[in-house]
This record gives structure tokens, C-alpha cells and sequence, in this order.
């Protein structure tokens, strides 16, 4: 695409890894909702050792950074999937705890502060590599899972993942996305996205820990409340969809405006709610 680049974003995130290839779930995968989107792709991915032997290789490690997105069923599975990013190129890795444990019944590990934390401490044993750990949504206290993850060694926060929907046919009375649940994301979730931002960056600001803020982001705008809110850096994933330029015009709403306030750096932005 013209006037595409990569090197526009600060870094990218890879599709979401497992130890073994996996097919994914049935369709419908994607449904528009109104001002959003659920996807339910089922971490489709070819598993960690390909990516490693034959993506990896295939990509522009000149024009941004790359990090790997860790996601497995077990504990072991998380540290296996971390030894093999380990010895990769890939400068930081980010895990997906809004996962299933199948060792619990299928109870998501994102959702419990222990479970969280002790997918951290076993990936942290097996990489001196950054590690960001995503954070859920659908939990009870999101500020007490960042406080138990930065315990066990993340070193930065992506905060939010997917809330969780359906979509149903009304005519057919049957859900519309194949395997039923799914995750919400784009402009719809963006406020209780910025209130989960707010409640880590208290937990992580103080210890100097990054926060990443996402969730909704299709504007500079958007992004700038991220900031205000507490956050160190912004992703975008939703808007891409319908606008894949959008990375450069947020990078470029975002001199605009400190310029027009007179500041000299984004970090003059980070946590400046008044």
C-alpha cells in the first residue's frame, strides 16, 4: 500500500503464538457491532518454532521493533513458548494471559491475580528479555492482577485486552460468531478502557513501570486521553482495520497538539489529568 510503513509505529505485535500450530475456531470469526467489532480467531498460528524459523526471518528488524505475542493452556506451555522466543530475534515479548488454563476447567488466567502471576514468574525464569503482560478487562480488581504480575517480574503492562459479547441473529435465533463468545474491541469499549488504564497506572506509575493504553484508540484524540490517563505509550488495533494509514495521522495529531499546548515532549502528557 502507498505511503505504508511499518517504521511509522514504535513497535508491532505479533499475532498471538502458541507452542503447536492451531486451525482456529469456526466462522463467522469477525461481526461489526455498532462503533466496534468481535473477533473470535482462536489464536490461529502455525505454533512458536515456525514463527521463529520461517516469519521471523522474513521481516524488517530495520524498520520497528517486533514483539512476540505468548499465549498457551498451561503454565509449562507459557515457559516453553518463552524459550523459544528467547533465542530469537525479537527484543520483547508480550503474553496473553486471556487465555483458558485446561488444567482449571478452562478458567481464564488473566481473570486471577495468582494464576496471572504465576504464568509471569514462570515465563521470567525463561527470558532476560522485556517481558509486557496483557492485562483482562473481565476481572474483579485489574490495579490488584498489574500489582501481582509486576511482583513476578513483567516489566510493563498492556492494558486492555478484549471485553467479552455476543452477537445473535434474530431471525434465526442462533449466535452469530461460530464459537459463540467473543471480543469486543474499537471505539465502544474505549471508556472502560481509559478506567482500567487509570487503576494499573496507580500501581505501576509509581514503581516505573510502562503502561501501554489501547482499546478504541482511532484518533490522535483518543490516544492523548490514553496518556492523560496514565499511559506510557498507545496501541492501536481495531482502527487499523478500516484505516490502515491511521498510526502516522495520530503520530501527527500528537505534535499538533503539543505544539498548540506548548510541550515539549509526550511524556509531559503521561498521567497530567487534572
Amino acid at each position: 500500500m502507498e505511503g505504508f510503513s511499518n517504521a511509522d509505529a514504535g513497535a508491532v505485535c505479533l499475532k498471538g503464538t502458541t507452542l503447536e500450530p492451531r486451525l482456529g475456531n469456526p466462522p463467522h470469526r469477525v461481526w461489526e457491532t455498532a462503533s466496534g467489532m468481535l473477533n473470535s480467531i482462536g489464536l490461529q498460528n502455525p505454533g512458536a518454532r515456525e514463527v521463529v524459523d520461517e516469519i521471523l526471518p522474513r521481516l524488517d528488524f530495520t524498520e520497528t521493533v517486533f514483539i512476540a505475542n505468548l499465549s498457551g493452556s498451561t503454565v509449562e506451555e507459557y515457559a516453553e513458548i518463552t524459550r523459544i522466543f528467547d533465542d530469537s530475534p525479537v527484543p520483547a515479548m508480550e503474553i496473553n494471559i486471556s487465555c483458558p488454563n485446561v488444567e482449571r476447567g478452562g478458567a481464564l488466567f488473566g481473570n486471577d491475580p495468582e494464576m496471572s502471576a504465576r504464568v509471569v514468574e514462570a515465563c521470567r525464569s525463561e527470558t532476560g528479555k522485556p517481558l509486557i503482560t496483557k492485562l483482562s478487562p473481565n476481572q474483579t480488581d485489574v490495579a490488584e492482577n498489574a500489582r501481582r504480575c509486576i511482583d513476578a517480574g513483567s516489566d510493563g503492562l498492556s492494558v486492555v485486552n478484549t471485553l467479552m459479547g455476543v452477537a445473535i441473529d434474530s431471525e434465526s435465533r442462533r449466535p452469530v460468531i461460530g464459537a459463540v463468545r467473543a471480543g469486543l474491541s474499537g471505539p465502544a469499549i474505549k471508556p472502560v478502557a481509559l478506567l482500567k488504564v487509570m487503576q494499573v497506572a496507580e500501581v505501576a506509575g509509581p514503581r516505573g513501570v510502562p503502561v501501554i493504553g489501547q482499546g478504541g484508540v482511532v484518533c490522535a484524540a483518543d490516544a492523548i486521553e490514553f496518556l492523560l490517563a496514565g499511559a506510557t505509550a498507545v496501541g492501536v488495533g481495531t482502527g487499523l482495520f478500516y484505516d490502515p494509514l491511521l498510526v502516522p495521522k495520530i503520530n501527527d495529531g500528537i505534535l499538533d497538539y503539543l505544539r498548540r499546548h506548548r510541550l515539549s515532549a509526550v511524556s509531559d502528557l503521561v498521567g497530567a489529568l487534572r
